[in-house]
């Protein structure tokens, strides 16, 4: 019989949510008609909270649960946590790292295959009748060109080595320089812009990042370069990256994150220059089962008075 008490605050998808209902007792605030009344009646009793990677949670709704133990986030991402607000209440926060790096790394791929060899242009040509009245436009060969990463973490590092394999020269930009990196290191985000084919962003979101590829670092990358994004919208200035595209500052873009999902600027759905993907970087079946069986391991280690499998690192 459950006895601890969770809120949902995010849709989740079943192999996650029947098994969490099956152990402990859920309140869906996600769903919940009338959410102060929900609060009000089991907000008491609420000792963990669980969360999608893109979902906010405010501090006006963590202090409707006193007894709030951990938070458990289904996702690597949780720029939606107040860290340093339950760093001061002793509320654990645990997330699903690791499991989808592979998937996420493949995207990024994808994006850099799909904007410089320009297969998705490619394939509307086909489907549009075109070729039967010529070829296709010669596009770029990817060998020896310059990739660029903005964070060199779990999932930057498998860009890297896949990028590499490719004959891509890579760089990479972050806090600091990483141990037992052979890949050098650019101290400067616009340095590393000006001198890449290719910027991909792969670092957290969250305030500290927001708008850190902003009209200042696109023109740095310039006519000649590509913008490519599987970590959080938040992190590029849409609107100045609408702008660098119409007005030719850069050459393309490749994004599968947006800053209001699912809400995507009209501007960018007209060019043909850019290649929009519905946020699929983890959307793979082993992948959502496996972040799922790690969201669900991090309560129950919680509730056993174990470690988390994966407390995320500002509360280790």
């Amino acid at each position: 019989m459950p006895t601890q008490d969770i809120l949902v605050t995010a849709p989740l998808p079943p192999f996650l949510y029947e098994p969490l209902k099956a152990g402990y007792r859920c309140h869906d605030h996600h769903l919940a008609s009338h959410k102060p009344g929900l609060l009000a009646a089991e907000g008491a009793r609420v000792r963990g909270l669980v969360q999608g990677g893109g979902t906010v949670t405010p501090t006006e709704l963590l202090d409707q649960l006193p007894g709030l133990e951990i938070i458990s986030v289904f996702g690597v991402g949780y720029d939606g946590v107040p860290v340093e607000y339950c760093r001061q209440r002793g509320i654990r926060v645990g997330h699903t790292p690791d499991v989808l790096t592979d998937d996420v790394a493949d995207v990024a791929v994808g994006l850099v295959l799909m904007t410089g060899r320009g297969f998705a242009k490619a394939d509307r040509f086909v489907r549009a009748g075109a070729w039967e009245r010529g070829g296709f436009e010669l596009t770029t060969r990817l060998g020896g060109r310059k990739a660029g990463i903005l964070g060199l973490g779990r999932i930057g590092k498998a860009i890297a080595e896949r990028l590499a394999a490719m004959g891509m020269r890579i760089a990479y930009t972050g806090r600091r320089p990483q141990p037992g990196v052979t890949w050098r290191y650019v101290a400067d985000l616009e340095s590393l812009a000006a001198d890449s084919d290719f910027l991909i962003v792969a670092c957290p979101g969250g305030a500290a990042t927001r708008h850190l590829v902003n009209a200042g670092v696109l023109a740095a990358l310039g006519a000649k370069g590509t913008i490519v994004n599987i970590a959080r919208g938040s992190i590029i200035d849409e609107a100045a990256l609408v702008r660098a595209l119409e007005s030719g500052t850069i050459k393309a873009a490749g994004l599968d994150v947006f800053e209001n999902e699912p809400h995507v600027p009209r501007a960018l759905l007209s060019m043909d220059n850019v290649v929009l993907l519905p946020h699929v970087g983890s959307g793979t079946h082993e992948t959502r089962k496996a972040m799922g069986d790690l969201c669900l391991a991090n309560l129950d280690a919680h509730f056993a008075g174990r470690p988390l499998p994966a407390l995320i690192p500002e509360l280790r």
